[in-house]
């Protein structure tokens, strides 16, 4: 075999596997955001449905889950009864917001009369909110701190032991 071509094969397969290897000890669905440690954009979103508008601003003091989802996303429909039965079992510790990412608004209320909810859900028109947030795909989900800096951020569907860890994180951020 040529010497030339077999140290020019390794040098360009070499940093390939050295990446690869990197990248197999960690968990896909944590992803370091550019938020971590910095203050949450600032949103005032209406509930679906109706109701006075929510914004972050006015959640300070305590913790807040800020979700988003769609009605057309599986992952978020799984997590769904994750995020109902942790906003029930935070009430007085933590906000919970879900936002709505790219769907119709009658769709995600018959979603919400069918599936139930525990917390305000938010209507983002035009994705500003998602942007500012900088969602990839949904679902993502961000923990802010009572000081309203985002403590950590999570894609994927959550599941009761990440819900609960994430939420620790926002909660070690108290004054």
């Amino acid at each position: 075999m040529n010497r030339k071509v077999l140290i020019a094969g390794l040098v360009l397969v070499a940093p390939l596997v050295a990446v690869l290897l990197i990248g197999l000890g960690r968990d896909p669905r944590v992803v370091r955001s550019p938020l971590v440690g910095r203050e949450a954009p600032p949103f005032t979103l209406r509930p679906v449905g109706g109701g006075a508008p929510v914004s972050l601003a006015s959640l300070r003091g305590k913790p807040v889950v800020v979700n988003f989802w769609a009605t057309w996303c599986l992952p978020c429909i799984e997590e769904h009864a994750v995020l109902v039965s942790g906003a029930r079992a935070w009430e007085g510790q933590a906000h919970f917001l879900g936002v709505v990412y790219q769907d119709g608004e009658e769709t995600i209320a018959d979603f919400l009369r069918r599936r139930g909810s525990a917390y305000p859900t938010l209507f983002d028109e035009g994705g500003k909110t998602a942007i500012a947030f900088g969602v990839y795909g949904v679902p993502e989900t961000f923990f802010i701190g009572p000081d309203g800096v985002v403590a950590d951020k999570f894609m994927g569907p959550l599941d009761d032991a990440a819900l609960s860890a994430s939420l620790r994180k926002a909660l070690e951020r108290a004054p």
